[in-house]
């Protein structure tokens, strides 16, 4: 088969994420991709904006990676995990406990971010059933959120800018609070922390846990909140006796430049949710850490054990390539490449707020989000940022960029300059 009939099948029999099979957005094949570069079948090359999906920091074809993965494969590929451990796991394991805020210290190995939101619910659920209290069936979440696709996560994403009326009467009614409106460089206001604390005095005899992405509100509006409201509704959360879940799925591994989003805070939640970056997007993997006070309590209830067990629990490939991965990244000098990045958008893209078609410009750490009044027609747009040399994948109403750490200057002022000439042509 030649390309040409590839993407006719492609077209025919394949479902791509949130596409039409009757309608499908336009799909560009690819045949092998290096650094920040994605070379496609026809020969061009796009300098990367989205890390895939936020996950490969390091860029793409990483030599230390690769052998991370060859090394391992010569000594087992996959093992069950139940009733067996292996020294990628325990290494794995032992690393996490280390670099993630001080007190997460159990760790449960899952197979991908939802999986990981899932898990982190169930825990809460179980703590409160170990400690005699059933009644705490529900979770409190922001508006604005994303936790992931499956029923439990799907149930904790934004009511309304989620997928709640599609699954309506399946899905967990849960409990939403405003989303945050004081952006990162300023303190919360009374007003925010009052309806969260109503909610909370209202509420808390029902609620498991307050689940949240810690500073950054990802696929749910690429928002960007005050390190000060995240400390407040700790407090909150220690002041009404319920657990803090901190998905740091999209914002854990030096994304927003601090190594977890919770550290702009400081502070430790009670559970912690970790995806995407884990294994420099090398393979599908997530965790979930908890305190010794979260499991011992659960393990202390009936059953006595964690009602949760993938197939691919700590896969020894995808642990050994996540333990490459953060060791590479802790060696690589990150913190000075994600300021480098967050500086060069900050005087690359604020201009972008004096254009006519652009609501706000903000950037974080190695994140730069263009938020427009306007949808964006992501096939008509993506075919411009192909013609133009990058791959930029644009959702609702926001143009954004999360590149590969390894970005450089010249390479990253193309993927700005395309954005901005994107919003240009939208608020046109």
């Amino acid at each position: 088969m030649d390309w040409k009939e590839k993407l006719s099948l492609d077209r025919e029999h394949i479902w791509h994420p949130y596409t039409s099979l009757i309608d499908p957005l336009p799909v560009y094949p690819v045949e092998s991709a290096s650094g920040v570069r994605i070379r496609l079948a026809t020969g061009q090359e796009l300098i990367d904006g989205m890390s895939s999906w936020w996950a490969m920091i390091h860029g793409y074809n990483h030599p230390e990676l690769n052998q991370a993965l060859a090394r391992q494969s010569e000594k087992t590929s996959h093992v069950m995990f139940g009733g067996l451990t292996h020294e990628p796991a325990i290494d794995l394991a032992r690393e996490l406990i280390r670099i993630t805020p001080e007190g997460l210290d159990k760790v449960f190995f899952c197979d991908s971010g939802s999986v990981s939101v899932e898990v982190a619910l169930k825990m809460a659920l179980q703590y409160w059933q170990a400690r005699g209290d059933a009644s705490r069936k529900q979770f409190l979440s922001l508006r604005c959120g994303y936790h992931g696709d499956t029923f439990g996560a799907m149930s904790v994403c934004d009511p309304h800018n989620g997928m709640h009326s599609l699954y309506s009467g399946f899905l967990p009614r849960n409990i939403f609070a405003p989303a945050p409106e004081s952006t990162f460089d300023q303190e919360c206001s009374p007003l925010e922390l009052q309806a969260v604390e109503e909610i909370m005095a209202e509420h808390h005899k029902e609620l498991a846990a307050f689940i949240l992405e810690p500073i950054v509100q990802g696929a749910g509006g690429m928002r960007m909140y005050s390190p000060d409201y995240l400390a407040r509704v700790r407090e909150l959360c220690r002041k009404y006796h319920v657990l803090l879940i901190a998905d740091e799925i999209a914002t854990g591994f030096g994304r927003t430049g601090r190594l977890f989003a919770c550290e702009h805070a400081g502070i430790t939640p009670d559970i912690i949710c970790l995806g995407k970056a884990l294994t420099g997007g090398y393979m599908s993997m997530a965790a979930t850490l908890c305190t010794t006070q979260v499991a011992e309590t659960i393990c202390r209830g009936d059953p006595g054990v964690f009602m949760h067990g993938p197939t691919f629990m700590a896969n020894p490939l995808a642990c050994s390539v996540a333990l490459a991965s953060i060791r590479l990244l802790q060696e690589s000098g990150w913190q000075e490449k994600t300021a480098r990045i967050q500086e060069q958008m900050q005087k690359e893209l604020m201009p972008g707020n004096k254009l006519p078609g652009v609501r706000r410009a903000r950037v974080l750490g190695a994140i730069g989000v263009l938020e427009l009044h306007r949808q964006v027609p992501v096939g008509d747009i993506q075919k411009i940022f192909v013609q133009d040399g990058v791959w930029i994948r644009p959702f609702m109403n926001l143009i954004y960029i999360m590149p590969p750490y390894i970005i450089e200057s010249g390479d990253l002022s193309t993927l700005t300059s395309a954005m901005l000439k994107a919003a240009k042509h939208i608020g046109s």
